[in-house]
């Protein structure tokens, strides 16, 4: 009797992700209005993270582990175009990279999608879409936004995205294959998606072991959560004041 082959989950969860992110990325270059908003909201939650997390960050160990969630998985300004190399190379890779390696895209991508999903619902119960909001009106927002536990899930994929990088990182052979792809990858147009890969890969790999950084980001945000969650109006600073526009 047939059967899947192992790596069929990976690749169709894979292929949803990607489904979900390019209609939220059609949705935001058919409204700029909403665009804009999105990448003001987007902003001010990362420099919430970067305020949050800055004292890893001033760790050479940790700095670009940092950078990397700050903004290649939550945001940043070039991941429609990542997407887009992504939903290209996707067959290519499925094919090539061992299932394990598609099932953390396939979750990167997961995290992605939620962030930009929760930043619109939030957006939604805002008093305003251009970023000029008290940590008390974010904080309300977030509460009657509610989905709980996709805020849940948002902080437990951080650590299963991080701790798979670090799994990789300690293959020789991945790091040497990525490594050797970089110039094909930009004769083939998919620069922006290794760049994104290597940017992993490398933060990682210079950090000697994620296990205390990811158990402190995960125990943050997971504090961060409850408090608001609980009523808290400012569990924070306020990230306009302290790290500016």
């Amino acid at each position: 009797m047939s059967s899947s082959p192992p790596r069929h989950a990976a690749a169709a969860a894979l292929d949803h992700q990607l489904a979900q992110a390019a209609a939220l990325h059609a949705q935001r270059a058919a409204n700029p209005i909403l665009d804009g908003a999105m990448h003001r909201v987007a902003g001010w939650q990362s420099r919430r993270l970067a305020q949050t997390h800055a004292d890893l960050a001033a760790q050479p160990r940790y700095r670009d582990a940092i950078a990397f969630f700050q903004s290649d998985l939550y945001g940043g300004e070039r991941i429609a175009q990542r997407d887009a190399d992504l939903a290209r190379a996707a067959p290519m890779m499925s094919r090539a990279l061992p299932e394990a390696v598609i099932a953390t895209v396939a979750l990167a991508m997961e995290l992605n999608v939620l962030s930009q999903e929760l930043d619109r619902l939030l957006l939604g119960r805002l008093p305003g879409a251009d970023a000029q909001f008290s940590v008390a009106q974010y904080c309300s927002a977030y509460r009657h936004a509610g989905n709980f536990p996709a805020r849940r899930r948002q902080i437990q994929l951080i650590g299963e995205v991080g701790t798979a990088l670090e799994a990789y990182v300690r293959k020789p052979m991945l790091r040497r294959a990525l490594a050797m792809m970089r110039a094909p990858a930009r004769v083939a147009g998919f620069a922006t998606l290794h760049d994104f890969l290597d940017r992993g890969f490398g933060a990682f790999h210079r950090m000697g072991g994620a296990g205390e950084f990811l158990a402190t980001i995960q125990a943050r945000e997971t504090a961060l959560h409850e408090a608001i969650a609980d009523g808290a109006q400012h569990p924070f600073p306020d990230p306009s004041y302290r790290l500016g526009p």
